[in-house]
């Protein structure tokens, strides 16, 4: 080997030489529409099987490997060239027919545009630009918006070396290698200015700056951005910077998340593309917004308030995240190095900025956080799951202090998964045979998916039963390739190989392997476990995958854990870990297994899709009420390891939890596999699996997620942006100015008197009266909404169950004081409560809880020593 930089290289590229008639070829294996498509992975495979096992499934790659004549026989075969022409013909009338998007929304909403930032795509297993869930779930937004038709670009960045590849070692402890990424042969061609000369953007960095490359990737018709720092411009360093994803210190996180966020709006504008609607995925791309304001800022001269109302307006941002513990952040000293250059075209100081990624704005050491900096600069705010919701309002209900945890202005879009990439091959031909053709174009319609119960059990089984063969087929080779590579015995890799069943209960556990996933829980009571797994009547296997953060030795040891107890129990044949999953490892045991395990702390899983993934395939999920399964779950479709409960003592969760799972095992799911007929069909076991098909499937998919987000997310914002911006901003501008008021006058708000004349206890629905006396200064009552809050009373003084009022402006009592008025009435008995409430009265915020503009009875948030919360609001009992 000849190492870089010892002489001069002088390099050029070698293109397949393809024939004409099948120079199509290329074109389809440059547009990742082909991954979601069977009629065009089987033309690659018809090719040449083991080229397309070599290359990693990687079409363009393995057009490359292929000897000259090989191509030119198959240019001769008249079959496979009209094969060709018509899966070309498919992905020409995808890109070109007429979408959901353009029946039901392009007349209103003619030039909107999405830009989709995500650290990560997974959209294929040749393509390792991905770690995991976060990532397959960008690459199946990407694929549901083309097929919706949704005018969206996406934006992310090129690493050279990608995820890292697993290998165990002997004592089963994790090795991490990590191979280079030949943009060459990858679905990829580099973005080039108006003169055919490649594109670069750059971004500054301590005393530099950094260029970028430009990359397009297609994915159906949607295009995905991706930058690149591989130049050579670049110092050795900075080419770096996109190497690995989630790979190196805290300083190269911060060189990535400035290149993906800011270079990402960079790029944007160098290539003409001027988006309305901006979705952060997850905080590693919020210095968008800063680039935004900066950009706004210099085109039209606005103070920090006005371009950060304007550019706000058009922002989404979706949490990943349970625990603030997983969020990205940053100490002050290390934003002062990369950003006191920057900050000046803010027009805001450091502290200023430093204040944008922090809940308490006045903790000089609070960490910068970049999903604080993306809730303060998004007019739209989610959660991943209907749980995760309740979680991410928790988590960051202090960004609006005083604002009840229910109120404050975070929704949820549950996660789903692109069907047709994720649903086995022979079970989408079963479907093809019994369900509307439109289930492939329409997987949200909930009749099409109802036609499932309608399917013979034993048709369906048949399927499933050979997919699980598959599966099991696949695994042992993989098995045999993981002992060779770790230069075992042929009598230890034949006895390996050979050990799995394809026709025995197959539960598989993948996902990334962090502790809270709790991948040992199985282990918890080793009795009961080896009684499971030495029962010959009615045998179990258990299929294992996944990967730990390279540096997370606490999730090496789980995997170590279960290697060791696989090896030293003797259930080495029922206790299999495959190594290094990714996309294909997901694919084969989503469709293959029999039944899903998921175990994580309850509260510590924002969504998880792979339950999806397997659910469309009949697969059944056994699982924590946690993340998605939480709204999923109800009796008929899948089990549920508890009841949802929440523990402190985490050894007596683990007890009690792993005790549920070995007696929903023994009692309920191997019974019920192995109940037979006389027809050796298990038919509770396919009733449930067809009910799970049913229920889950017109739900948990990408295209109902991606059509939600348009709904709620990205059309509100274009809406919104649009307002804001027209009339050069005049809108934007005017808003800015009233929260400007606001903030000047807010410390002289206060509720003064309340009165009430109902009697300590009333009937159900006897109307009681309320009227405060409010402090208002220099702000009219137009301008504030005073409120009723209301609801039942707890023991310990919370109000519950609440809603609210807005009071009828009765008089001005002059000094600024207003009295306001409204009434109520119980609608159930027991203790209820009500206080007042202040809240800004302008229409067209974002949301009308602004932090720290809210002020209670007897509470002002805005002094710099909070009064004291009253030990119970004015009360009215109900009897």
């Amino acid at each position: 080997m000849l190492e870089a930089g010892q002489a001069r290289i002088h390099s050029f590229q070698v293109v397949p030489k393809l024939p004409e008639p099948i120079m199509p070829l290329m074109d389809i294996a440059k547009n990742l529409w082909w991954t979601w498509h069977p009629a065009a992975v089987d033309l690659f495979v018809w090719l040449d099987r083991e080229a397309w096992r070599k290359s990693r499934h990687n079409p363009v790659k393995m057009l490359g490997m292929l000897k000259q004549d090989r191509l030119e026989r198959a240019a001769r075969d008249r079959s496979f060239i009209h094969q060709i022409d018509a899966v070309k013909s498919m992905l020409s009338e995808h890109c070109t027919r007429i979408s959901w998007w353009d029946q039901t929304h392009l007349v209103q909403n003619d030039d909107m545009l999405v830009a989709y930032f995500s650290a990560e795509y997974g959209m294929t297993e040749g393509f390792q630009i991905y770690s995991g869930g976060l990532g397959c779930l960008s690459g199946d937004h990407l694929k549901s918006a083309s097929e919706l038709g949704i005018p969206l670009v996406a934006v992310g960045l090129l690493y050279r070396s990608g995820y890292f590849l697993q290998y165990l070692n002997q004592d089963g402890w994790q090795q991490e290698t990590y191979l280079d990424i030949d943009v060459h042969n990858q679905p990829l061609e580099r973005v080039k200015d108006k003169e055919g000369n490649p594109l670069t953007v750059s971004v500054q960095l301590p005393g530099r700056d950094v260029h970028c490359a430009i990359w397009r990737c297609r994915v159906g018709r949607v295009s995905l951005f991706l930058l690149d720092t591989n130049l050579p411009q670049n110092r050795p360093a900075d080419c770096t910077i996109t190497r690995n994803l989630y790979g190196g210190d805290v300083e190269t996180r911060i060189q990535q998340e400035i290149v993906l966020g800011i270079g990402g709006i960079r790029a944007l504008k160098a290539m003409g593309i001027h988006p309305n609607v901006f979705h952060m995925n997850e905080g590693h791309s919020a210095f968008l917004a800063l680039e935004r304001i900066r950009r706004i800022r210099e085109d039209k001269g606005f103070a920090f308030d006005e371009a950060h109302q304007a550019a706000s307006s058009q922002n989404v941002f979706t949490t990943h995240t349970p625990v603030p513990a997983g969020i990205d952040r940053f100490g002050p000293d290390l934003m002062e190095k990369y950003f006191r250059d920057y900050v000046g075209g803010l027009g805001i100081d450091m502290e200023g900025l430093l204040s944008l990624g922090r809940e308490n704005v006045f903790d000089k050491h609070e960490f910068f956080s970049m999903a604080v900096l993306a809730v303060r600069t998004a007019a739209k705010t989610n959660g991943v799951s209907k749980l995760h919701g309740h979680v991410s309002r928790r988590m960051w209900k202090n960004i609006w202090p005083g604002t009840p945890e229910q109120e404050v202005p975070i929704t949820h879009v549950t996660n789903g998964v692109h069907a047709r990439s994720w649903i086995g091959k022979e079970m989408q031909h079963l479907f093809d045979r019994y369900l509307s053709s439109s289930w492939q174009f329409d997987p949200v319609d909930y009749s099409i998916w109802e036609e499932v119960l309608n399917i013979p059990d034993d048709a369906i089984w048949r399927v499933h039963e050979r997919q699980r063969e598959k599966l099991v087929s696949w695994a042992a080779r993989r098995i045999r390739q993981q002992l060779e590579a770790r230069g075992a015995g042929t009598e230890e890799i034949e006895r390996s190989a050979a050990a799995l069943d394809p026709e025995i209960l197959t539960i598989g556990f993948a996902r990334r392997f962090a502790t809270y996933k709790r991948a040992t829980l199985l282990l918890h009571d080793l009795d009961r476990l080896h009684a499971i797994l030495d029962n010959n009547e009615k045998p179990v296997q258990f299929l294992i995958a996944g990967k730990a953060h390279p540096a997370d030795g606490g999730g090496k040891e789980l995997i170590r854990q279960i290697v060791h107890f696989a090896r030293q129990s003797g259930h080495s044949n029922r206790v299999i870990f495959l190594e290094n999953y990714d996309i294909n490892v997901a694919r084969h045991l989503v469709t293959g297994c029999d039944v899903w395990l998921n175990t994580p702390r309850r509260g510590l899983e924002a969504s998880g899709t792979s339950g999806m993934k397997a659910a469309l395939n009949g697969v059944i999920n056994c699982s924590i009420l946690d993340g998605w399964w939480d709204e999923a779950y109800e009796n008929g479709i899948g089990w549920a390891i508890g009841r949802g409960e929440s523990y402190t003592d985490r050894e007596y969760e683990d007890r009690v939890e792993s005790e549920a799972l070995y007696d929903l095992l023994e009692g309920q799911i191997i019974p019920e596999f192995y109940d037979r007929d006389e027809a050796e069909l298990p038919r509770k076991w396919i009733a449930r699996m067809k009910r799970c098909i049913a229920t889950l499937a017109p739900f948990f998919n990408t295209n109902r997620m991606v059509a939600e987000y348009t709904h709620n997310m990205y059309m509100p914002c274009y809406q919104r942006g649009k307002s804001l911006w027209k009339d050069d901003f005049a809108e934007a501008l005017r808003v800015t100015g009233e929260i400007r008021r606001y903030r000047e006058n807010w410390h002289s708000v206060r509720v003064l008197n309340i009165e009430s004349p109902a009697a300590n206890t009333i009937s159900v629905k006897d109307t009681v009266s309320v009227s405060a006396d409010v402090q208002l200064g220099a702000l009219t009552p137009e301008e504030v909404r005073v409120q009723l809050y209301y609801g039942e009373l707890t023991s310990s003084g919370d109000l519950v169950e609440t809603s609210t009022i807005d009071m009828v402006h009765e008089a001005d009592n002059g000094g600024g004081v207003h009295r306001f008025v409204t009434h109520f009435s119980p609608e159930r008995s027991g203790v209820c409560g009500f206080s007042i409430r202040i809240i800004p009265g302008e229409k067209n915020l974002a949301s009308p809880m602004v932090p720290g503009l809210i002020t209670w009875d007897q509470l002002d948030l805005n002094a710099t020593e909070p009064q004291a919360v009253s030990s119970e609001p004015h009360a009215a009992t109900a009897g």
